[in-house]
């Protein structure tokens, strides 16, 4: 029989939550991220631990500076990770399914280092650090794991870094675009790769440290050289293999 899960909500910010509901959990791994690597006997472990919880679009799991500490594994939908930068809210990385959020502060037991908002229905599994360091302490692979991914995430994080200093601007917009599209993005019949995540000019120019008129205008040139088709905070890149050579990137990193 399926396991039931409680459905638990954020009414307000992270922490506070409220019980509306059962749901059935799938028995399905999702397809990418952390919990897709784990071996199943940990993952089912490790999210036997937790509670089941949806959020609403642009619900808060996670406030910067909050001194909360739990882990949410995400099941379902997509979040944004943002820093408030003087007053300006910076996007600086895009989760989904199969993803963790908030082990940092799980593991070193500081303050969150950014917010994390809803973009959609998301669900997910909460588990409280405890259990979460408990499971990292019993399974050597599953905290090898957690360590690969920060060393990921690091690295991504340098990367952009180095665009900034590397590339021209509409070369950072095709390289972020491209890795996007790696990860969050989804094959379409005719060919292009949809990103599912709603992306906002403002937000595009944060990631690439442009100003979002400069971000608008390398917009313009990869639709009029047929690479995207771009709508209201939607991208499709329509040649995957152009995009790649456009942004220096390996033949294989998208579609």
């Amino acid at each position: 029989m399926p396991q039931t899960w409680r459905i638990i909500r954020g009414v307000g910010g992270p922490g506070e939550v409220a019980v509306d509901g059962v749901v059935r959990r799938s028995d399905a791994p999702p397809a990418r991220g952390f919990l897709a690597r784990l071996p199943s006997a940990i993952r089912e472990e490790l999210l036997g631990r937790g509670h089941a919880c949806r959020y609403e679009p642009g619900d808060l799991l996670l406030l910067e500076g909050g001194t909360d500490t739990y882990v949410i594994f995400l099941i379902s939908g997509f979040v944004k990770v943002t820093n408030n930068v003087e007053g300006v809210e910076a996007l600086v990385a895009i989760r989904g399914a199969g993803d963790l959020v908030g082990e940092s502060a799980a593991l070193a037991d500081l303050p969150r280092m950014a917010s994390v908002t809803a973009c959609g229905v998301v669900t997910g599994c909460l588990v409280t650090a405890e259990a979460f360091r408990h499971v990292l302490n019993r399974h050597p692979e599953a905290a090898r794991l957690v360590t690969t991914t920060v060393a990921e995430r690091l690295r991504w994080a340098n990367q952009r870094r180095a665009d900034f200093v590397a590339y021209p601007v509409e070369m950072r917009v095709a390289r972020v675009l491209a890795e996007i599209a790696r990860t969050h993005g989804r094959q379409a019949d005719d060919g292009s790769v949809v990103i599912d995540v709603p992306l906002s000019q403002p937000e595009l120019a944060t990631m690439v440290g442009a100003a979002e008129a400069t971000v608008h205008k390398a917009l313009r040139a990869l639709r009029k050289a047929d690479l995207i088709r771009s709508g209201y905070r939607r991208i499709a890149i329509l040649d995957p293999a152009a995009l790649r050579r456009m942004a220096n990137e390996p033949p294989d990193r998208i579609s």
